[in-house]
């Protein structure tokens, strides 16, 4: 049947075999970084940036995917990344897979009505299972459960050698930018945690700084290196020599009344500047420029001025210090000196000290001892700009991970633990069933194995011994209540064997498990209910074709 519409189509099992191919071409690329010996992989773009990483969503951002069905699973590992901040990769990998099993069972005359039915029948159990059986409630003190969970969120990562260092520092900075909600609960801000990078040194010697630091300097070297008991401004808005409006027109016939026009542009930039320092700012933070006729006054009262601040470390900033950020002076005018703008005290924020110090090939403004919330930097060093930005992006994953954790109070074990348990769980659950979904439910079950086989694989281990053994102590942890210790049982990729991996300290966040099982499914699904491909035929410009 020719189409009347200007296009291509493809229907049924093409557009299926497409689309699972696309899928997996995906899930292959990333499926080699998952582990604790993941390898990464380095990208380059069309104008020559480098990124190496082995961060599931950082890499299927950085491909320009042009496949539609592709570009599902792009914004799935996305979505696990704002959502969770880890597990990118696997999430991907089990999509896929759900994808892979779904294609063969269409092959076999399965309706793919029945399959979705079977996928979504198998997830809400899958949760439910993990909610009753696999979650651990720690203890949000317990900090031993928080290092291990950070350790096992660095162990693919490039800092995953120094995570002892590392998983210390992650923990002490999301608890300490810990806030809590009206009703008592507690919330804990990723965004308060900075994190600069400075090349030099090794990763051992990066620092958690109590406070904020910015990576900016004193707008001039004859303001004072560091003041206590700073009260801070914090401006977005210019502080320049105030100039006539623009439109408005001055006939002047005496020169010296040219002068005086002058001085009195003067006068006026003079009386700002004074009103803001006589509120007894010491430090002015300012997202725009500042002249040199301001910096003039600023220095002969040993204020410590700073220009270029960017506009959301200024918000952060406002936070911490319990400042207010000025967009104008304009809604403060005296009301005895007509016209004279007025800075409200209360707009500034306090910090105990604020000081420049030199750090590697530049100098770092540190905002120490913020007043209210607070704020904590973690100032990286590393022996290039590729390892830092990679250290970046583990710490984000770990930060998240702990936030997650410390929300919810509600941990899993990891290595494969929940896939291999949820699969035999799964493969009794399907064979209740008299219907059709019996057969997704099943293909459910053995898709989710393929996390614990990359990974032994991916160890250079023997993946299909260690999965058939894993599988064999979660049968018996399901089957017999003597043994049901053994449903914490995972791979050691180390050592090669079944371990008990609770003991181990390999854990994650529940949530982290829930929804990466949720999404996959999703997006499998999503897929999956695709029969039918119109490809439009891109419309040439008319005016082209004229010449």
């Amino acid at each position: 049947m020719s189409l009347t519409i200007d296009g291509d189509r493809t229907s049924g099992a093409d557009v299926r075999s497409q689309n699972v191919m696309a899928a997996c071409a995906i899930a292959n690329i990333v499926k080699s970084s998952l582990g604790p010996v993941g390898l990464d992989k380095m990208l380059v773009d069309d104008i020559g940036e480098v990124t190496i990483t082995n961060d599931g969503a950082t890499i299927l951002k950085q491909l320009d995917v042009e496949h539609p069905a592709g570009k599902v699973l792009v914004e799935l590992s996305d979505l696990q990344d704002q959502e969770v901040g880890d597990g990118t990769t696997s999430v991907v990998i089990i999509a896929a897979e759900l994808l892979k099993r779904a294609n063969e069972l269409v092959k076999n005359k399965i309706h793919p009505t029945s399959i979705i039915a079977g996928y979504r029948l198998a997830m809400k159990e899958a949760i439910k299972y993990i909610k009753g059986n696999l979650t651990i409630a720690t203890n949000s003190l317990d900090s031993d459960s928080l290092i291990s969970a950070a350790k096992t969120s660095m162990s693919s990562k490039i800092i995953g050698t120094e995570s002892d260092f590392f998983a210390q520092m992650v923990v002490d900075a999301v608890q300490s930018v810990r806030v809590v909600r009206d009703d008592g609960s507690a919330r804990y801000p990723v965004r308060s945690i900075n994190i600069l990078k400075s090349h030099g040194k090794s990763a051992l010697e990066s620092t958690l700084v109590d406070g904020f630091a910015l990576n900016c300097t004193r707008a001039s070297q004859a303001m004072p290196k560091s003041v206590q008991n700073a009260k801070i401004a914090l401006l977005d808005f210019n502080l320049t020599r105030h100039r006539v409006q623009m439109g408005v027109q001055i006939l002047v016939k005496d020169p010296e009344e040219m002068e005086r026009i002058k001085q009195k542009e003067m006068d006026i930039t003079r009386e700002r500047i004074q009103g803001i320092i006589s509120s007894g700012a010491n430090v002015v933070l300012t997202t725009k420029g500042i002249d040199d006729l301001c910096l003039k006054y600023f220095v002969e009262a040993g204020c410590i001025a700073v220009r270029r601040v960017k506009k959301e470390d200024l918000r952060r900033i406002a936070k911490a210090t319990g400042g207010q950020v000025m967009l104008t002076l304009a809604d403060h005018m005296d009301e005895e000196d007509e016209g004279k703008e007025l800075f409200d005290p209360t707009y500034l924020g306090e910090a105990r000290e604020v000081c420049e110090e030199r750090v590697g090939d530049g100098e770092l403004l540190y905002i120490k001892g913020c007043v209210t919330a607070q704020a904590c930097t973690i100032l990286l060093r590393g022996a290039n700009n590729f390892m830092l930005d990679e250290m970046d992006r583990s710490l984000h994953d770990s930060l998240m991970v702990i936030k997650r954790i410390l929300e919810s109070n509600q941990l899993c074990v990891g290595g494969g633990t929940v896939e291999a348990a949820l699969s035999i769980f799964l493969e009794d659950f399907a064979t209740t069933l008299g219907s059709r979904e019996q057969l997704a439910i099943a293909e459910f079950a053995e898709a989710l194995l393929v996390i614990p086989k990359t990974l032994a694989t991916n160890a250079a281990q023997d993946s299909i011994e260690l999965v058939s053994k894993l599988r064999a102590y979660h049968h018996t942890a399901q089957t017999n209540p003597d043994k049901e210790h053994f449903k914490h049982m995972g791979l050691d990729l180390v050592g090669g064997r079944i371990r008990d991996n609770l003991e181990a300290g390999v854990i994650e966040p529940a949530i982290s498990k829930v929804k990466s099982i949720r999404f996959a499914t999703e997006a499998a699904i999503t897929i999956l209910r695709i029969d039918d491909l119109i490809k439009l035929n891109s419309k040439a410009d008319p005016s082209v074709q004229g010449h």
